[in-house]
């Protein structure tokens, strides 16, 4: 059973990280990277070899950004599934997982050039940068915290509530 945090509310974002949907996101995540690692190491580099020159210094920057976080990905996906495999403690892991600094995404997705850049190359940046979403939210529940809502989110749902439950209201 969970224990209650300073609050009172039992946190169940270690439970949800030991869950299936746990064993999910690993098959993703690891997959991903195994489809983006045969891709750059094929298919991509023939599309970067006839790129233009601006494009294909941005197509060389991203891919390795793209790298980067996949592998900053899997060294998270794999703690924690030796944790909810009892290989580590859940205190090790979260110590190994300091040691793991993600990437920031960057703000300006796009840009000059950035669609010239092969579709595949876009598309694995995408997947990317959703999977490393779906992370973040599991590490921040699993370190027994809510994710941050932003407040235009926050209101439109609390509007999308207030909504329900007046139609159901009138019934």
């Amino acid at each position: 059973m969970s224990e209650p945090n300073e609050k009172g509310a039992i946190a169940i974002g270690p439970r949800i990280v030991a869950s299936g949907g746990f064993e999910l996101l690993y098959r993703e995540g690891m997959a991903l990277i195994e489809e983006v690692a045969t891709y750059l190491d094929g298919e991509g580099r023939a599309d970067s070899r006839i790129l233009s020159r601006e494009a294909s210094f941005l197509y060389a920057t991203e891919s390795m950004r793209l790298t980067t976080r996949l592998m900053q990905l899997a060294s998270w996906l794999l703690l924690q599934r030796a944790v909810n495999e009892g290989e580590i403690s859940k205190e090790n892991a979260r110590s190994e997982k300091e040691k793991v600094k993600f990437s920031a995404t960057p703000s300006g997705r796009g840009g000059p050039g950035y669609d010239q850049l092969p579709q595949a190359l876009r598309d694995y940046i995408d997947q990317g940068d959703r999977l490393f979403d779906r992370v973040m939210q599991l590490d921040t529940l699993e370190r027994g915290k809510l994710p941050e809502l932003d407040p235009g989110v926050a209101n439109g749902i609390a509007d999308q509530l207030a909504r329900l439950k007046a139609a159901f209201g009138r019934s």
